[in-house]
């Protein structure tokens, strides 16, 4: 049975390896196979599914509404609304507008999890925004909310106008975080222990790159990101990459397990994650998921990790001494 975490302060509890939904829908999966992945994720033990309303424009969500029917009350769903569209009009109906909506799609009258897709405009003023979601928890269709890809000046700003004002505080921030890509540990993973925020990772495997899916001068693979053009497969094409993914298959091998195992494995040893939200588009990638879920790595190992691929540096050490500022000298 996979590990059970808390969802940042929202007292929730969920299961350490979360579901990604971008999956569902055109042009990744139908509904029997969007149902397939759902069934084995929930016979796995995973309970917590992660979509947008704007994934497959929507798609995600209604396919997600009717395969939850009748059993809605097992999962904890999270979804996410944006304010790209805001202009000059009301924060309160915007949001408000994309939560019925999301709602409807997904034929449930609440939302685990309601979370900020992207970084808000400057016009808008984060305390109005936090008094409308908390608006919404209050009157029961919101239990909790997040935020997506934010940097830790800002989740500071919200949590201290939070605490403040006796507004609903953030349970989550939802960060793009892997082995190959460990930036939110500089600064955002610090703050957020100390805050109580529980992390969601999402894109765990690098994009496929932490599978063994992308290698140096080979042809990608019909039906992936990378062959599709992705911006972030195409950002991670380097020598650095495959050299690091190299090594970390060796790590992984000296246990007889996988990279991808070892990828999933690393984030859940995070004491500030709450779930890793991984995509699937087959029971068999799952359990590949699950399996890194449950592995519990030794300090060996996790010293292997870093010495393979260096945590970044803290911005607070002062590179030609490596003391901190003010430290004595």
């Amino acid at each position: 049975m996979l590990p059970r975490r808390p969802l940042g302060s929202s007292g929730i509890e969920v299961s350490l390896l979360g579901l990604g939904g971008n999956v569902f829908g055109a042009p990744r999966l139908d509904l029997a196979r969007s149902r397939a992945v759902i069934d084995a994720a929930s016979d796995l033990g995973v309970d917590l599914v992660d979509t947008a309303n704007i994934y497959a424009d929507g798609e995600s969500e209604e396919i997600l509404g009717e395969m939850l029917e009748g059993r809605r009350d097992r999962w904890v769903v999270a979804t996410k609304f944006n304010l790209k569209q805001l202009g000059d009009g009301d924060l309160r109906t915007h949001v408000r507008t994309q939560l019925e909506a999301s709602l409807r799609r997904l034929r449930s009258d609440y939302v685990d999890v309601y979370q900020l897709h992207l970084a808000p405009p400057d016009s808008v003023d984060p305390l109005e925004l936090l008094t409308v979601l908390d608006s919404l928890v209050r009157e029961g269709s919101v239990r909790a909310v997040g935020v997506c890809n934010a940097a830790s000046w800002r989740l500071a700003r919200y949590d201290g106008l939070s605490r403040e004002h006796g507004l609903v505080r953030l349970a989550t921030v939802q960060d793009y975080w892997h082995l190959l890509a460990r930036g939110v540990e500089s600064e955002v993973v610090p703050y957020v222990s100390r805050a109580g925020i529980g992390v969601l990772p999402y894109h765990p495997l690098g994009g496929g790159y932490l599978t063994g899916k992308y290698r140096p001068g080979a042809e990608r693979p019909a039906g992936t990101r990378g062959a599709a053009g992705s911006p972030i497969i195409e950002t991670m094409d380097s020598p650095q990459t495959y050299a690091a993914v190299q090594a970390l298959t060796a790590i992984a091998g000296d246990h007889g397990r996988s990279v991808g195992e070892l990828a999933i494995a690393y984030l859940a040893s995070q004491p500030v994650v709450s779930s890793v939200i991984a995509g699937a588009s087959t029971p068999e990638q799952l359990q590949q998921n699950a399996a890194g879920a449950a592995w519990q790595l030794d300090a060996a190992t996790l010293a292997a990790i870093d010495a393979a691929v260096p945590r970044p540096a803290d911005p607070e050490v002062l590179p030609y001494t490596g003391r901190q500022p003010g430290a004595a000298r």
